[in-house]
């Protein structure tokens, strides 16, 4: 896929699946701009310099509301448009069971992986809607179309994730702006490293994996791409599964 001319905005760039899709945007073109808490986005801002691409990051809360504008105004600022985005940033709450969750790290995930989804939103729409349009892929997860145990603030947030998604693409499809999810099974990144040193949990992971592996974070990227290109220009409101068959059984 061609981006040459585009610029990208990338959310929770620094590492895991928005490495990955902003080092995949660069070298189909783009112009990469990153909104992370994390410095490790100027490493990705690095990479992609050092191929010969166009990025910068700027840091970002995703849960501060002004935070997340000047981010969108950075990108237009720094790189003359906004064409697509990728809100990708989010953190995981510590496992336990539902009872035992507490008040803070319910507030805390909602804050980042809904409310700053909610907010990103905003912004991105509001740019798009004055300046012909755009498309957008929010990150999801499994967690978002069915249940893990001892997640439940992730799972709500990634729930609220795809009714966000479907909210916004119904009422801005006719702006030519087109809001897609992305649902990715067990990713293998540095938020989920501890999972795979967990004793049990990946035996009863892969004993429920068709495939039988996690997935590699460039694994997410082409379909991050194809939803964000002139290819899929009827794809509205729609959550894509990625997660190797896990949900199918």
């Amino acid at each position: 896929m061609n981006y040459s001319g585009k610029v990208v905005l990338v959310t929770g760039g620094s590492s895991g699946i928005g490495r990955a899709a902003s080092l995949a945007f660069a070298r189909a073109g783009a112009a990469v701009m990153i909104g992370d808490v994390d410095e490790r986005a100027a490493e990705t801002v690095a990479l992609i310099q050092a191929a010969g691409g166009q990025a910068a990051w700027q840091r970002t809360d995703v849960s501060s509301k002004s935070q997340v504008e000047a981010l969108v105004a950075a990108t237009v600022a720094r790189f003359g448009a906004l064409n697509a985005a990728l809100n990708n940033a989010g953190i995981l709450p510590p496992p336990r069971p539902f009872t035992e969750v507490a008040e803070a790290d319910f507030d805390r995930t909602i804050a980042v992986d809904l409310k700053g989804v909610f907010l990103c939103l905003q912004a991105e729409i509001r740019h798009m809607q004055a300046h012909g349009g755009g498309a957008i892929v929010n990150t999801a997860s499994v967690g978002g179309v069915i249940a893990n145990p001892n997640m439940a603030p992730y799972v709500a947030a990634k729930h609220g994730v795809v009714g966000l998604t479907k909210s916004a693409a119904i009422e801005y499809a006719r702006a030519g702006i087109r809001v897609n999810a992305l649902a990715p099974g067990l990713v293998r990144t540095e938020m989920t490293e501890a999972w795979f040193h967990t004793p049990g949990f990946m035996e009863a992971f892969y004993a429920g994996s068709p495939i039988g592996r996690a997935a590699d974070p460039a694994e997410m990227s082409g379909m991050i791409l194809h939803l964000c290109s002139d290819d899929a220009t009827f794809t509205n409101g729609q959550v894509f599964v990625i997660d190797g068959g896990q949900t199918a059984i």
